[in-house]
């Protein structure tokens, strides 16, 4: 497999849905023969955090302004596991390769987080569930799609993640304006207090 390849795919979706990408990677070592999925991801303790974890961002994801907060807190792991997951696709490389790799993964996992989030807040500015549940839905068949497709077709898997990343940046900076609205509305609530 090319590790950097797969690093910068599953850096994107670490930035959109990290849990999911561990699952995905943790699955795919358990029941496939990926040779260079590091094995401590196909761990039963990790893939049963990772599987909670998922299904708690599965929930969140769905209910607006939840998922801001959700992804607010999710700005420091998202990237966090996109550089943890570049350095052990770097396996028993140099500290050079796994810098690079770990780089790669949380440099990447941050500009897609920063897309999402952003995307989120847009979306908030004119709260209603179905976009949400749409959005949340898509990006977790995104997610999927990318690293799953990734295992086999890393080189074109990584230019889909790169495709996919320069719209959502694009998107970022297009609605700029609705995101801001949505910062400031996301401010002035108490999401916890919203659902109860």
């Amino acid at each position: 497999m090319d590790a950097l390849a797969l690093t910068f795919s599953s850096g994107w979706a670490s930035g959109i849905n990290a849990y999911l990408v561990v699952l995905v990677l943790g699955i795919a070592d358990r029941v496939g023969s990926f040779t260079d999925i590091p094995d401590v991801l196909a761990r039963w303790d990790v893939l049963a955090v990772a599987g909670f974890l998922y299904a708690m961002e599965f929930i969140a994801d769905k209910i607006p302004y939840i998922d801001s907060t959700w992804d607010a807190i999710s700005t420091a792991i998202r990237p966090t596991a996109g550089a943890v997951i570049g350095v052990l696709l770097a396996g028993d490389a140099d500290s050079l390769d796994q810098a690079v790799l770990g780089v790669v993964g949380g440099g990447t996992a941050l500009l897609s987080h920063l897309a999402k989030a952003g995307g989120r807040l847009a979306i908030n500015s004119s709260p209603e569930p179905v976009t949400n549940v749409v959005a949340s839905l898509s990006e977790d068949a995104a997610v999927l799609g990318v690293v799953w497709f990734s295992l086999e077709h890393p080189r074109a898997a990584a230019a889909i993640a790169a495709v996919l990343l320069v719209l959502g940046l694009t998107m970022l900076y297009v609605l700029g304006r609705a995101i801001r609205r949505g910062w400031r509305r996301w401010k002035k609530r108490d999401p916890v207090q919203q659902v109860a």
